[in-house]
């Protein structure tokens, strides 16, 4: 059913150096036939009804992971000697060791005849996808185009089913997730403003590629069916990566977790291949974890990624009303951030907060204030915030009294909500705790300011 590589490889072998302990050589790969080659006949073809033996979408459809790992090694996937999947609920399934690995070690090489790349499905498309992606465009969304690429690309995969040369890896992906694209209005509903902006923006993504879709020789049975175009989407949302514009999906390379605290690292090399370092010594029995985005602010990995990092040290101040006034300064959701565990407030919080409150009542104070910002004259910020230090603080007050109180109404609606038809609940609930701890946090300190 699945086309088989011929692959001759050389040993892989531990190299000593001063600077890294042991490294893990990947090389001498000769492929007799490729994967790339089989896509470039076939994709035009799998414009056409659907075979059976398609990746079941339903709910209840078991990931099938271990046959997907000894795939890829047929394939040519190559890992350190004690890498393994590992999954406590069968359901979520990651990257451990039952090995010592040390820092420096190759402990995931994905040939690129496995990796998906938007580069690589704009070759087989040629040019049938340009009307497609002329509508992402005048939407906005030229940025989007490569993720656009890869979406295409695995409905085109999934649509072969198991002629599909990665018909087994789709089978071993999950079948539900828990996105801003999946999320429903009564979701938005029930999160803070910040949030609910993240995960409709990713609906509304979903919505412009939904669109797009219907402008590409695609089969009406799959561009019709909102199940298959939803999946397809959260997978190349939540398995891809951005690498120098472009955006790569590696069997196998994609079953990394992630975490405030990491212990390896995924790149490309300059053919398309994927290599995961240990960046850390990792000990036996523990996790390889890489970083997703930003490890200090929670919130758009939960929109994007459908999870919340409880690790993050912090999270984004949800001043949503001055969001004008942080971008007149220079900053951005990432400077303005409220700290978990000690309510410790960001500088940059501050200096918005003071500039919105002088906007509001002396613009030529703001002003002021403003030429002061930009000519890093860090003396006279400082006079400001001293004089005006009162106003800052009950502008900041009453914006965290304001969001405790919207998180409990939040909360209590979320909970009001039936798990059958809005199984995102939990996940939601979790989000609107995270942010009531860190809030409760900061008004203690402020109270006491």
């Amino acid at each position: 059913r699945a086309l088989y590589l011929s692959i001759q490889f050389s040993l892989i072998t531990p190299t000593q150096s001063s600077s890294k302990p042991a490294t893990l050589l990947c090389i001498n790969m000769k492929f007799n036939l490729s994967l790339v080659a089989v896509c470039l006949a076939e994709s035009v073809a799998a414009f056409s009804a659907l075979p059976p033996g398609v990746v079941n979408l339903s709910s209840s459809a078991q990931r099938d992971v271990f046959t997907m790992a000894d795939w890829a090694a047929s394939f040519g996937v190559q890992q350190a000697e004690g890498l393994q999947l590992t999954s406590y609920d069968g359901q979520d399934y990651f990257a451990a060791t039952q090995q010592d690995i040390p820092a420096g070690t190759c402990v995931m090489y994905v040939p690129s005849d496995v990796v998906l790349s938007s580069s690589q499905a704009a070759q087989e498309f040629g040019g049938a996808l340009g009307d497609a992606e002329n509508q992402l465009s005048m939407a906005g969304l030229q940025e989007k185009i490569p993720l656009f690429r890869l979406f295409m690309k695995i409905l085109v995969e999934y649509g072969k089913g198991e002629a599909s040369p990665w018909y087994t890896w789709l089978n071993s992906l999950p079948r539900i997730y828990n996105t801003g694209a999946s999320m429903t209005y009564a979701c938005f509903d029930c999160l803070p403003p910040y949030a609910a902006w993240l995960a409709l923006t990713e609906r509304q993504n979903f919505v412009n590629f939904q669109k797009a879709s219907k402008y590409a020789p695609m089969n009406e049975e799959i561009v019709s069916n909102v199940t298959i175009l939803k999946w397809a989407y959260n997978v190349a949302l939540t398995r891809s990566i951005d690498w120098y514009g472009e955006r790569y999906i590696a069997p196998m390379g994609d079953m990394f977790n992630h975490s405030t605290e990491t212990e390896a690292e995924i790149s490309y090399d300059e053919n398309g291949n994927c290599m995961v370092y240990a960046t850390t010594d990792v000990y036996a029995g523990s996790p390889l974890r890489v970083s997703y985005g930003d490890p200090t602010n929670p919130t758009p990995l939960f929109a994007s990624y459908g999870f919340l990092d409880e690790t993050s040290p912090a999270t984004f101040c949800k001043v949503m009303h001055m969001k004008d006034e942080m971008e007149e300064l220079g900053y951005t959701f990432a400077d303005l951030l409220f700290y978990k565990d000690t309510g410790d407030i960001s500088p940059q919080v501050y200096d918005v907060a003071l500039y919105y409150v002088l906007k509001k009542n002396d613009p030529s104070l703001a002003d002021g204030f403003y030429q002061t910002m930009m000519s890093g004259d860090e003396a006279a910020k400082s006079q400001y915030h001293e004089q005006y230090w009162q106003y800052t603080k009950e502008e900041m007050q009453k914006h965290v009294d304001g969001t405790l109180r919207d998180l409990d109404k939040w909360s209590t609606k979320a909970n009001g909500y039936d798990l059958n038809t809005h199984p995102r609940v939990p996940l939601i609930l979790a989000h609107n705790e995270f942010v009531k701890e860190t809030f409760l946090n900061v008004k203690n300190n402020l109270d006491y300011m």
